[in-house]
């Protein structure tokens, strides 16, 4: 991302944050399935780089086929309590190009995580189906007593993503429903910035 669109993105993050909004990170992720079926659920932003808006996710799940099918993805954060709170808040939407981070990138994070989220890393088969609640308990029991006493590695099914926009846009509610959206365009290398009606 160009230097100044990567700086407002980290600056909006961060007064959403100081905002006192307790899912600041929370982020829609819109995949498309093999029948061209969109999908969407929340992941958390865990990170805005240079090279993208980075997540972490289990790449066995449905999330992750579709983006192993079908990397072409859109994002969207909205921030209730910045700008114009009672005229909607501030939206974020991004589209680009999702691929996975590098292992020691997704090592480095996971190592981060809580000890009970990384142990359940291991004992989600995610997406699958689930026979009984017991059964999930019964496997996240057995690798609690596999890695006692020890570290939890990261598995080799979950990991990291970035995604490199080519179009951000940035929506800011204003009353009266006269909102501000400002749109940015990769094309090539040269990002293109222009103002759409609300």
């Amino acid at each position: 991302m160009s230097p100044d669109l990567l700086q407002l993105l980290r600056d909006l993050l961060e007064q959403a944050r100081a905002s006192g909004d307790p899912d600041a990170a929370a982020m829609t992720l819109a995949t498309v399935g093999s029948d061209g079926r969109p999908h969407a659920r929340i992941v958390l932003l865990k990170g805005i780089e240079a090279d993208g808006l980075r997540f972490y996710a289990n790449y066995l799940s449905a999330k992750g086929e579709e983006l192993q099918a079908h990397a072409e993805v859109a994002l969207c954060l909205h921030w209730k309590l910045l700008g114009e709170a009672k005229a909607g808040g501030v939206q974020l939407r991004v589209e680009g190009r999702a691929s996975r981070l590098r292992d020691d990138e997704s090592d480095a994070y996971f190592a981060t995580r809580p000890r009970g989220s990384q142990i359940g890393a291991w004992a989600s088969l995610q997406s699958q189906t689930l026979e009984s609640r017991e059964e999930f308990d019964e496997r996240v029991a057995g690798y609690e007593r596999q890695f006692a006493g020890g570290p939890v590695p990261r598995p080799p099914h979950w990991g990291g993503y970035r995604v490199l926009p080519d179009m951000v846009e940035i929506w800011r509610g204003r009353e009266f429903r006269l909102h501000e959206r400002r749109r940015w365009e990769r094309f090539a290398d040269v990002w293109r910035e222009r103002l759409l009606y609300p």
